[in-house]
């Protein structure tokens, strides 16, 4: 059974809210304080483009950590597989005991 989902489970969409309401707000606040009605525009606009990018940069970020999550959770599911050669050193192959191709030294 799936729990419902609660406004407050989404912290990035809190985030992009809160900036919504304010890209809402800051035009009303700067045409009550003496800013014409361009320069507001403006600013709702400027806001408005600094809210997209954001929000695209907050959900790329939860996508890169859900997927992160997932493989941190399936490397620790399955153990590492060792076949009998990877406990060799560094350097060695299977079947060679000398120097594997390369020429001696002169």
């Amino acid at each position: 059974m799936q729990s419902a989902r609660h406004p407050h489970d989404d912290p990035a969409g809190d985030v992009v809210r809160w900036a919504a309401f304010s890209c809402l707000l800051v035009p009303v606040v700067l045409v009550v304080y003496g800013t014409s009605f361009g320069g507001a525009a403006v600013a709702t606009l400027g806001l408005a483009a600094v809210t997209a990018a954001c929000r695209v940069l907050l959900r790329h970020s939860e996508k890169e950590e859900r997927n992160a999550a997932r493989v941190l959770a399936r490397d620790r599911l399955t153990p590492a597989h060792r076949g009998r050669h990877s406990r060799a050193g560094a350097g060695t192959q299977r079947g060679c005991h000398v120097s594997c191709g390369m020429s001696p030294p002169d």
